[in-house]
């Protein structure tokens, strides 16, 4: 069997200075906030070409708190894509924020920025870019829009780290770039853990304050935060798995273009742009029998996931925000994407099969 994923094969190369890790931090006694968040934020800001980054509980309060160093006036608008994880709409919702819905670019699966400007209005504040996958958005046209009209622009990078668009990393790009390094991530934690990086220092002091209570002083609170804390012990492992990333991202690279030369035109693969470095978080297909794709790969020993099974607008809990609204892009999208196998631990030789699994499929 080839499972989708193996988090505990995944790790395993990393094990031995995972557990150097936690003996200095049990040692250390300082268990909050300490040493190794700070010797983190740093690496990682480095690492992405950026000026800081501010280390915090997961990648929704990355998103949250984004929005929320902003203090805009409730009912703001923020444009969002229609085929995003909910986490970046619920951060939207959490400060009490209109999300308006755009569709995605069929090809590319990120939000498409010919539909941008026809959904701002006078209430828009900003906007929420989600670089899926692993691919890079249109950036050059999105920050054509941004000057244009000179809002807020955070990008959703849970998927993305190390993308690029013409060398530039994601996260780079707007105010904020907000992270999740939930286990399964190209850099993942073991657990929950995310960061928000920026090149302005002001917001980046905000965020400091926000994530500790609306504290940089013990007990002297100058705003409403709340407690989104990188853990300690997170950042430590973390940092270890940082030395890795780019050897991580190049070798999901490597499996993806063994799926882009080898599996046959019946699927419609990721797309490959010229000025675009993917990274390949999820290796999507998509096919119009997804499901039967599916039982038939299990059926012959390979597991896959669905990035996402129900769009956004369908969910139960998005019934009354978004009012009966259709996204006829972002429904096609995830009635028919499928994920395969394509993860730090898989094999060359894994993916092959997968490939040749797949194109006995009729």
């Amino acid at each position: 069997m080839i499972a989708y994923e193996n988090l505990l094969e995944l790790n395993k190369p990393f094990t031995a200075r995972f557990k150097e890790q936690f003996d200095e931090f049990l040692a250390s006694g300082w268990y909050i906030l300490g040493n190794s968040v700070k010797r983190f934020e740093q690496e990682y800001a480095a690492w992405n070409q950026s000026a800081y980054c501010i280390g915090l509980a997961n990648g929704l309060d990355a998103l949250t708190l984004a929005l929320k160093a902003y203090n805009f006036e409730p009912g703001s608008e923020v444009i969002v894509p229609s085929n995003t994880y909910i986490a970046t709409i619920l951060a939207i919702l959490n400060n009490n924020l209109k999300p308006v819905l755009v569709e995605p670019d069929i090809r590319t699966y990120n939000i498409n920025p010919q539909l941008i400007e026809e959904a701002i209005t006078t209430r828009t504040r900003a906007i929420m870019v989600v670089h899926l996958y692993g691919k890079c958005c249109a950036m050059a046209a999105i920050l054509a829009i941004k000057s244009k009209h000179n809002f807020v622009l955070i990008e959703d990078c849970a998927q993305a780290h190390g993308a690029m668009f013409n060398g530039t990393k994601t996260g780079t790009f707007g105010e904020f770039g907000a992270f999740s390094f939930y286990p399964t991530k190209n850099l993942g934690a073991l657990g929950d853990a995310g960061a928000i990086t920026t090149n302005d220092n002001k917001l980046a002091g905000i965020i400091r304050q926000l994530r500790n209570y609306g504290s940089d002083q013990k007990y002297y609170n100058e705003r409403i935060g709340t407690n989104s804390r990188l853990d300690e012990l997170q950042a430590a492992f973390l940092s270890v798995k940082l030395q890795a990333l780019d050897n991580i991202n190049n070798h999901k690279r490597n499996l993806a273009n063994l799926y882009l030369q080898n599996l046959k035109r019946d699927y419609i693969l990721p797309v490959v742009e010229d000025g675009y470095y993917d990274v390949y978080h999820i290796f999507n297909v998509r096919h119009e029998r997804r499901d039967a794709l599916k039982a038939y790969l299990l059926e012959n020993g390979v597991g896959t996931e669905i990035h996402y099974p129900i769009a956004p607008h369908e969910q139960k809990a998005m019934q009354e925000v978004l009012k009966g609204q259709t996204f006829p892009v972002a429904k096609e999208i995830h009635d028919t994407t499928l994920s395969l196998p394509c993860s730090y631990w898989h094999t060359p030789q894994q993916v092959m099969q997968v490939v040749e699994v797949m194109n006995k499929f009729v």
